[in-house]
């Protein structure tokens, strides 16, 4: 009892610091820069730490250690797919986008393009962000029932409304602060603790050697198709995930983001062997455990010293807190940014583009990121399978967008109309095979969990877009002409700007 108590302690006292991270990041913010980038002010340490914090949430941590459980060191592929997306994204586009100066991966197409069809690209971002960010709030309340017996529902409604405050209140700055104080007990708890302290209960690898299977030391044991799947799926997610870029856009300098980023990739490769190494401990002190999911919970609780369970499953917690908490605020930028806007359209409807009120409606911005929380909060409790929701929004996201982003990025002659084609193509071939494969579906990874959509869907966006951006004219020179001195840096010097209309318009 009293170990019971002692970590709940840590968790309440964990809590109660989001709220006041939220009332320091509201000091700090001034304009929708602040609100939503920083102020594009983060330097190396901080950065890095958020960085990390983001992309490494409940499947990472939580889901990491249950892999290893199972599968032994294998079971690092997951997030060392993870990493590796961040790597690749950091040394290979980060100085780029974050020389832009824009909110949105939206913006960037249209800034590149020329053309308001890549519009598109900001609801599939709006799903994604947005089931991600219910996803997370689901997870974390799994914590919080084992520590205090609530019900699930209490547990998403309490969990969520603390991610809420602090984020509607203090925005970025307040993610950041919070997301850093959460890289630093997830590093503690896991590297410090969690690591050592289950290796020496196992007997260190002689003991776990002499108790398990020789396929628990196979760098393959989870299968080579699986480790597969998750390079295309995260790997590949990772580079384009506007919560991934919106990170990037933080950085003060395009140096900061490159070797910042890659730092943070570096980072969550050695959290995903740590995981594993874990879960292969707790295998031989706690076996039989039915749910992998309930490894980490179970080591922080029965096999932890005294205090010490208090400071991992607060751990986990912050691992879950910051990916909700970054996919929110993600969410609220592309839909007040890129899909109100491009909605109205349809329906002959414009809306202010003015800069001056854009740059300074913190209030809107904040109502978004409320109305949102709120949203996701509700489909947490009210969706029982909402990872079938977010295994959606990632296929159409990868199968989709992936071509139309990256080829904007490395490929001169890819146009507009390419970008379209490509992103309709391959939305439309990743959701056909989707259903036709529910239809036949014989078991769960036969249908929505299949691998084939996003093959497909990758291989219909880079024939379109080739195709397409050959047979049509090159890209208005005025529009490359203002991507050059965007990338250039030219930007640096100027206002950045908030909607699309004002991108078009520079």
């Amino acid at each position: 009892m009293n170990s019971q108590v002692i970590n709940v302690a840590i968790v309440v006292a964990y809590l109660a610091a989001m709220l006041l991270f939220g009332w320091w990041g509201k000091s700090r913010t001034k304009d929708t820069s602040d609100f939503l980038v920083a102020g594009r002010r983060l330097g190396p340490l901080l950065y890095t730490g958020t960085m990390a914090a983001v992309v490494l949430g409940g499947a990472s941590t939580v889901g990491g250690v249950g892999l290893g459980y199972q599968y032994g060191i294998s079971g690092m592929w997951l997030v060392v797919a993870i990493g590796t997306g961040v790597l690749l994204l950091s040394l290979l586009f980060a100085p780029t986008l974050q020389k832009l100066r824009i909110y949105t991966v939206a913006q960037m197409l249209t800034l590149r393009y020329g053309v308001h069809a890549t519009k598109f690209s900001g609801i599939v971002m709006l799903a994604y962000t947005l089931m991600l960010c219910a996803t997370s709030t689901g997870a974390y309340a799994t914590i919080m029932v084992v520590l205090f017996g609530w019900e699930r529902w209490l547990s998403i409604l309490v969990g969520g409304t603390i991610v809420l405050i602090y984020s509607t209140v203090g925005g970025m700055w307040s993610i950041t602060l919070a997301d850093m104080a959460q890289f630093i007990i997830k590093t503690i708890g896991v590297f410090f603790l969690m690591l050592p302290l289950t290796w020496s209960s196992a007997g260190g690898i002689e003991g776990i050697r002499g108790r398990v299977d020789a396929e628990f030391f196979s760098i393959d044991g989870i299968g080579v198709q699986t480790i597969i799947t998750y390079f295309v799926v995260y790997t590949l997610g990772l580079l384009i995930g506007q919560d991934i870029w919106q990170r990037v856009f933080t950085a003060r300098t395009p140096r900061v983001a490159r070797w910042g980023g890659a730092a943070a990739g570096t980072y969550c490769i050695l959290y995903g062997a740590a995981g594993a190494l874990i879960g292969m401990a707790a295998a031989v002190v706690i076996p039989n455990i039915e749910v992998p999911d309930d490894v980490y919970a179970d080591v922080a609780m029965n096999l932890l010293p005294l205090g010490v369970g208090g400071v991992v499953l607060a751990a986990a917690v912050a691992a879950m807190m910051s990916t909700a908490s970054g996919t929110l605020i993600a969410a609220a930028t592309v839909a007040k940014a890129d899909v109100v806007p491009f909605v109205m359209s349809w329906f002959g409807k414009t809306v202010d583009a003015d800069h001056e009120h854009a740059e300074h409606d913190v209030a809107g911005n904040r109502w978004w990121v409320f109305g949102l929380g709120a949203l996701s909060i509700l489909l947490a409790i009210l969706v029982q399978d909402v990872v079938a929701a977010l295994t959606i929004a990632y296929d159409i996201l990868v199968g989709g967008l992936l071509i139309a982003i990256l080829g904007g990025l490395v490929w001169k002659r890819g146009t507009g109309m390419g970008a379209a084609v490509s992103m309709a193509a391959g939305s439309v071939v990743t959701l056909t095979t989707m259903i036709v494969l529910e239809i036949n579906a014989e078991n769960r990874y036969d249908g929505v969990y299949a691998n084939e959509p996003i093959y497909y869907g990758l291989a219909a966006a880079l024939v379109s877009y080739i195709a397409v951006s050959l047979a049509t004219r090159p890209t208005d020179p005025a529009v490359r002409a203002a991507w050059d001195r965007r990338v250039a840096g030219a930007a640096a010097q100027e206002a950045p700007a908030v909607g699309a209309e004002a991108l078009t318009r520079r």
